[in-house]
């Protein structure tokens, strides 16, 4: 095989489903390449990665994790990103780093759709990725099979660099589709090189032919050799193959286990040989030609003991501790491993790394010496829009100012985070990606920063209107020795049309009320409007001011502000209140096997079908509209994802008020009175 010459470090993320082995992968990379000693092992927590608390505790990755290694002269940096689905920022803002993505897949047909998202992204955004089927050891599953269920997720070729050697059941090696040479796995160690089994050959070369014809869709002289049956050369097919994969025009596919080492040196050679380099990667994002220092910073970390972190990986010259970029000097330089802060004096093309106390740097930014650029246009993803809120309040209310603080420390890491108030329901609400992604949130806010809260379901923004319209003659009078209080109006309350929200008419005629009061009687009447004789917000409602009485002593702006609220107060009862529930607009997308359970869940849930189409650059998906309470999107990610493999998602937007009557609605006002009695 021959080498491309690489002047910088490079950089790899591993993707991948949750429960795949991503981990376990990294462990057994670090310790192939000896930055290691001894394998960590995430049942008995002393990986290097998955070093937090949120972590050790669940025994999954909660965020990414970053090492670093040396393989065969050249600088690796890798990134083991979380399988979880509601951690997705996480895993897309990593992937903005990196030359190449290790898509880590389980071995059974069975649980390749959760890895279509995975496949889906990194098309989008042109990222070059390999294939790696862990757990090899653990399947009897065939490849011809577990390829076919992967292809179906994936939007271009899989190409097969390997055929397995099996003794019974067992995967004890494998042969190189390219070299043609056969190989037997050891534990832990180095494969050694033996003959090609016999019982291997027929298979190879139809697997090596299937090869080549796929990098021949993309290459007219090695289609030539093909249709002429001449054997390209070995070095011709590597070339094409790493040419192919920077173009992000194939998946090459390779297998193993990482929990007992085998696949790994293969795995690493393919990174080395075949991935693009970081030149090739920059110019993928959009970094600007040019000469000097060119950095993307790519996330935010804030810790304890070393405040704010920028992870920014350089794409060309060099940084120094200490270096000034514009106004922000660079105040520590470290390479992580795991969670260690590794000192670093310089750092250069290829390399990522950590920049100390960058306050005003935020993720996106390109870096060069002139300072931060957030406007450069480097490619960057779509934040998701939350799916799930929780209420929250501190346990302790003398922290309501660091829960503040320390909640947008999280959202700066993490995007997909959103704090929020409700002036409907006066909650304030933290909203993400699902009840896992909340929990490790609240997890992370005492943990870190020391911030106990209480969460719970949010209430749902209930509003109330009336259906018939009243007269109402109000007056307040009172005498406390002095200047009194009074204040008469007659007042006409009326519905509107739904979604008018609130007019005020003044038809006083004669000074009976005079012009310096009228202002007051709108105000009295608005602040009713805050809670009305059902217990909710009341919308929809003309309030006429026909006539009234004043007192040329006792009468005041706040008399007349009061009246106003208690006219609103006495005729609103007479005027058939009704509660009105919000209706959302919801998209709802998932695989099209899964279509028919969506329709049940929408009819379930008090939901409305409105039709559904083919979901836009989505093959086998759909896309399916409804109407939904806001009270039933609550948890539906949950009941989503459970039946849809995990991928379901769906996004929203508020429609309109719609009248809710009946036994709902008698439970909604009780327990609405019962919480604020």
């Amino acid at each position: 095989m021959t080498s491309r010459s690489v002047s910088s470090a490079r950089c790899a993320a591993l993707v991948g489903p949750y429960t795949s082995g991503k981990t376990t992968l990294l462990e057994a990379i670090l310790h192939q390449t000896g930055a290691t000693h001894r394998r960590g092992s995430v049942i008995d927590g002393n990986s290097v990665g998955d070093s937090s608390p949120e972590a050790r505790a669940r025994q999954v990755s909660t965020e990414p994790n970053f090492a670093h290694c040396e393989y065969l002269g050249e600088r690796w940096a890798f990134i083991d990103c979380p399988g979880s689905i509601e951690l997705i920022q996480d895993s897309h803002s990593a992937l903005m780093g990196v030359d190449i993505a290790i898509i880590v897949a389980p071995p059974e047909p069975e649980r390749s759709l959760t890895l279509a998202p995975t496949f889906k992204f990194l098309d989008d955004y042109q990222i070059p990725h390999v294939l790696f089927v862990n757990k090899m050891d653990k399947t009897a599953y065939r490849v011809r099979d577990l390829l076919e269920s992967l292809q179906a997720v994936s939007s271009k070729p899989l190409v097969l660099r390997q055929v397995p050697i099996r003794e019974g059941e067992q995967v004890t090696g494998f042969v190189d589709l390219v070299s043609e040479r056969a190989w037997r796995y050891n534990l832990n160690k180095q494969s050694d090189l033996i003959e090609m089994p016999e019982q291997v050959k027929d298979r190879e070369s139809s697997a090596r032919q299937e090869m080549l014809e796929s990098l021949a869709d993309f290459d007219d002289g090695l289609l030539e050799q093909l249709l002429e049956d001449k054997v390209p050369a070995s070095d011709d097919i590597y070339e094409q193959l790493s040419k192919d994969l920077a173009g992000d025009l194939i998946v090459p596919v390779l297998f193993g286990s990482a929990e007992l080492g085998h696949g790994i040196t293969r795995l690493l050679k393919a990174l080395r040989h075949e991935g693009p380099d970081p030149s090739v990667t920059a110019a993928r994002l959009g970094v600007p030609e040019g000469a000097g220092l060119a950095a993307s910073v790519i996330r935010s970390i804030h810790q304890s003991h070393t405040g704010k972190m920028s992870l920014a990986r350089i794409w060309r010259g060099s940084l120094k501790d200490g270096d000034t970029l514009g106004t922000e000097r660079v105040s520590g330089l470290y390479r992580l491993m795991g969670g260690d802060n590794q000192k670093a004096d310089q750092a250069s093309a290829g390399d990522l790394v950590a920049l100390g106390r960058m306050d005003s740097v935020a993720s996106g930014d390109l870096l060069t010496e002139q300072g931060r650029d957030p406007d450069a246009g480097l490619l960057w993803p779509e934040t998701p829009r939350p799916v799930f809120s929780l209420a929250i309040s501190p346990h302790n209310r003398q922290d309501e100012v660091k829960l503040t603080a320390s909640i947008g420390k999280l959202v700066e890491e993490d995007p997909s985070l959103v704090l929020d108030h409700n002036s409907d329901t006066n909650q304030l609400l933290l909203r993400g990606q699902g009840d896992i992604h909340l929990k490790l949130a609240i997890e992370r806010l005492k943990n870190r920063y020391n911030v106990e809260v209480d969460a719970t379901p949010p209430l749902t923004s209930y509003k109330e209107t009336i259906r018939k319209a009243t007269k109402q003659h109000s007056r307040f009078k009172r005498q406390t020795g002095g200047h009194g209080q009074f204040g008469d109006v007659h007042i006409e309350i009326q519905p509107l049309p739904r979604g008018e929200g609130f007019q005020f008419v003044d038809k006083v005629v004669g000074g009976s009320v005079p012009r310096q009061y009228i202002g007051a009687v709108e105000t009295g009447t608005k602040e009713y409007l805050g809670r009305g004789p059902l217990g909710f917000p009341v919308v929809d409602v003309a309030v006429t001011l026909v006539d009234g009485q004043h007192h040329s002593v006792d009468s005041s702006d706040q008399a007349f502000k009061t009246v106003g609220r208690m006219a609103m107060a006495e005729g609103m009862p007479n005027c058939a209140p009704v509660l009105l529930e919000p209706i959302y607009e919801v998209t709802i997308s998932v695989p099209n096997d899964f279509t028919n359970k969506v329709h049940s869940l929408v009819s379930a849930r008090r939901g409305q079908i409105l039709g559904f189409e083919m979901r836009p650059g989505w093959k086998g998906w759909d896309d399916l509209k409804c109407h939904l309470p806001e009270a039933e999107l609550q948890d539906l990610i949950i009941e989503l994802r459970s039946l849809t493999v995990g991928v379901g998602s769906f996004d929203w937007r508020f429609d309109h008020l719609q009248e809710l009557t009946g036994r709902l609605a008698e439970q909604v006002i009780s327990e609405r009175r019962g919480g604020e009695a």
